[in-house]
């Protein structure tokens, strides 16, 4: 373990996050084996993918399972109705506990259907990618996908319970492990310098999810984000930070074979650029972004062209018109959202890979 990580705490920790609706119980360090504590011993189905259920399956209590499928293909209208016809089958009511089992993608078709069927299902979620941890089965959204694009249908319901068990991240594969790492910068870019210095210095622990480390990053990012969802649940405003690299990001996953994190890597890197261009980020700030994304091994360009990404970008949800609130960044963790017209934001973007430091920060390492 590096000498700078924390000692790994003998039990779990817990926090509650406050929704409108309901409290969530976040609990890091938990194991699966205390579902039937967190459920209160309601009767339970659970949700999860094929993989998850060969790697981890022989670990769950006693009960029924749906398979909900994997990738971005698994979120649709046609996915969610089987799973209404298989709750159907097995009689749920509404006092049957749903739990999801697995990526983003498992929590977000779970928290769908479990907030629409029957008009809503109490629902728990077991992340099991650091991903689905940090960031994906944080702060109650979720929904499906319309015509690929991302999101589009769905709803904001906190959970009953996120329970992170960090002994499933053990089998995670590296582009994996880079998917959740890219969502840990974001949040120390936005909201904790302390974390960003943490990941500086233990980026390589970070890489390996060395325990302690990977505790840290779990618990900062789960922090920051319940925070924000706290203050702005239903993004109003402050909530909006949370999508950091994302405007960017969204559009290069579709348009290009990069993952999530990867894609919002380069988001980022782009808004860091960006804030530079505006005169808000300090250059030698902007430079740290981009060694600390190199030293985790995520990248920071595509070969996408301006007029795709753009494309994309003019059908983001987060839109408003021909406008979007941007999220730049004034200084390592502190970001601020800026409303631009997407003519604006698209000759921001030409000018900075014009210049030469544009051109600088998106040569390959």
């Amino acid at each position: 373990m590096s000498p700078r990580a924390e000692a790994k705490p003998a039990g779990p920790e817990e926090r509650i996050l406050r929704g409108s609706g309901r409290a969530c119980r976040l609990r890091v360090g938990g194991r699966i084996e205390e579902l039937d504590e967190l459920t209160g011993g309601a009767p339970r189905i659970v949700l999860a993918d094929e993989t998850v259920l060969r790697l981890h399956g022989g670990r769950l209590p006693a009960g029924p399972v749906l398979v909900v499928g994997e990738g971005e293909q698994a979120k649709t209208f046609a996915n969610a109705e089987r799973l209404y016809e298989e709750l159907l089958r097995l009689e749920a009511d509404r006092g049957t506990f749903l739990v999801g089992l697995g990526g983003g993608v498992v929590c977000d078709v779970t928290g769908f259907v479990a907030a629409t069927y029957l008009r809503g299902l109490p629902v728990g979620f077991v992340p099991t990618t650091l991903l689905a941890q940090v960031d994906a089965a944080i702060g109650g959204k979720n929904g499906v996908n319309l015509r690929g694009f991302k999101n589009l249908v769905g709803t904001i319901r906190q959970p009953e319970f996120v329970l992170c068990d960090l002994g499933l991240l053990e089998t995670l594969p590296p582009r994996e492990r880079k998917n959740g790492l890219a969502e840990v910068v974001k949040h120390a870019l936005i909201a904790d310098p302390a974390l960003f210095t943490f990941l500086e210095e233990n980026a390589a622990a970070a890489s390996a999810l060395e325990p302690g480390v990977t505790r840290r990053l779990v618990r900062d990012s789960i922090a920051v984000k319940a925070a924000i969802v706290e203050r702005d649940e239903r993004e109003a405003g402050e909530r909006r930070l949370l999508n950091f690299g994302h405007s960017f990001g969204h559009a290069i996953e579709k348009t290009t074979g990069l993952s999530h994190g990867e894609a919002v890597s380069v988001g980022m890197a782009v808004a860091a650029g960006l804030s530079v261009e505006r005169g808000l980020l300090p250059r030698p700030e902007a430079e740290r972004v981009f060694r600390l994304l190199d030293a985790l091994g995520l990248p920071r360009r595509t070969e996408a062209d301006a007029a795709s990404l753009f494309e994309g970008l003019r059908k983001d949800k987060k839109r408003s018109g021909s406008r979007i609130a941007f999220i730049f960044l004034e200084r390592i963790g502190r970001g601020v959202a800026v409303e631009l017209e997407l003519d604006a934001l698209e000759a921001l973007f030409s000018a900075w890979v014009r210049s030469a430091e544009g051109r600088k920060a998106w040569e390959h390492p």
